[in-house]
């Protein structure tokens, strides 16, 4: 689980230092900052200044936009620090039994499929059956920051299971995104960024362990990737792998930079992800859309595909004995981490615009995600709220007759 779900070991001498030092180390700081800010955007994109406020993020910065930049770039960075995390869970954590690693992968695919399928069912042989990858994509950035505001009553495998679910649904996003949604691929470009990705793979049986030439390789491999037609994105994952884990103590480059990248990651990449990406105006009128095929299918998918689609790949895998559910995990907390997945916002958004040519679509689609991304998220954190809160309680009762 990412390192701003867990609360600060930092000792200060004076009690509301060390309060505010848990705090501002704790997810649930990430969490606030990314719920005013979602917020914050929102009013201003619907304000007097919403004009000048949703040109600033569409300016020009070397080719593209300064929301172009932060969506392929800075958000590179945070999927090399999920990277970083899920190597370690894979080696030292939860996940290193492939029957553990499996449980994440089943609810992804779940949480692919069924949306998919519940917006299809109301949208093909439409105009809009081109929007059947929209409810398919999780937020993992508002998915993780809504968990963390749980605190410490989460259990570490949950966090772990939405953190792993979340990553696999956005690579199963950009795997879609770059087959159903890319006009053209430049092969050239893909070729070099893959052979670069390589030779870092080299660096690493060679065991060089110096993290420069894998910063260095890790920005061409993003340049050569962004040029190539997929998802820049990726870089950051595949990079994560290339960087040597060693041992996996303190010293080791992958621990390094985890720590390194926590704090910019959590207190200003993800709030400037979602200050760019949650600017939208919504006109006058707008109910009226709702009750189109379009935004049914996504509303359909992200509240109730996501969660049924990823109790139930889920139950089936542990029914099939191809994975395990963890010890202090139960079903219930299964489909309360479904409904956090149903959290599409910029992903979502992302797809729609590959999606749609039509303006009114667009703005259709992108309020449609809103609200369904809304209630999914609200849902998922009552439930979750209360379950765990039924189990700490459960478990404290059973203590003393130990």
């Amino acid at each position: 689980m990412s390192n701003y779900c867990k609360p600060s070991t930092n000792r200060e001498p004076n009690d509301l230092n060390q309060t505010f030092q848990r705090f501002f180390d704790s997810g649930k700081a990430g969490g606030l900052i990314l719920v005013f800010v979602t917020l914050f955007s929102l009013g201003l994109a619907n304000s007097p200044w919403q004009t000048d406020y949703i040109h600033f993020w569409h300016l020009d910065l070397g080719g593209h936009s300064i929301t172009h930049w932060i969506n392929d770039g800075l958000m590179a960075i945070f999927f090399l620090l999920i990277g970083l995390e899920l190597e370690r869970e894979i080696y030292h954590g939860e996940l290193s039994d492939l029957k553990s690693a499996a449980l994440p992968l089943f609810g992804a695919l779940g949480g692919m499929f069924v949306p998919a399928g519940l917006f299809l069912l109301l949208n093909f042989g439409t105009d809009t059956q081109a929007g059947a990858g929209i409810p398919m994509a999780t937020d993992i950035a508002f998915a993780i920051g809504i968990l963390s505001l749980l605190g410490n009553r989460v259990p570490a495998s949950l966090k772990i299971f939405l953190t792993a679910l979340a990553v696999m649904d956005d690579l199963g996003a950009i795997i879609v995104i770059a087959i159903f949604y890319t006009t053209s691929i430049a092969f050239l470009n893909l070729s070099i960024a893959l052979g670069i990705f390589g030779v870092l793979l080299l660096l690493n049986r060679l065991k060089v362990h110096n993290l420069i030439p894998y910063l260095i390789g890790g920005v061409a491999m993003w340049y050569f990737m962004l040029h190539s037609g997929v998802h820049a994105t990726i870089t950051g994952v595949l990079l994560a792998f290339a960087i040597p884990f060693g041992s996996g103590g303190e010293k080791s480059p992958s621990y390094i930079l985890q720590h390194v990248l926590h704090k910019p990651v959590a207190f200003l990449i993800l709030p400037l992800f979602a200050l760019a990406n949650t600017g939208i105006s919504i006109g006058a009128g707008w109910q009226s859309s709702l009750g189109e095929a379009n935004s049914l299918g996504i509303m359909a998918g992200l509240v109730i595909g996501k969660p049924l689609g990823i109790w139930l790949f889920s139950f089936i895998g542990v029914g099939l004995g191809l994975c395990v559910l963890p010890t202090d995990l139960k079903w219930k907390n299964i489909i309360g981490a479904g409904f956090l997945g149903g959290i599409g916002f910029t992903m979502s958004i992302f797809i729609t615009l590959l999606a749609f040519d039509e303006p009114e679509t667009i703005i259709q689609s992108k309020i449609a995600i809103l609200i369904a991304s809304f209630v999914a998220g609200a849902i998922g954190y009552l439930w979750l709220r209360m379950t765990l809160s039924e189990q700490i309680g459960t478990t404290d009762n059973l203590e003393p007759e130990r």
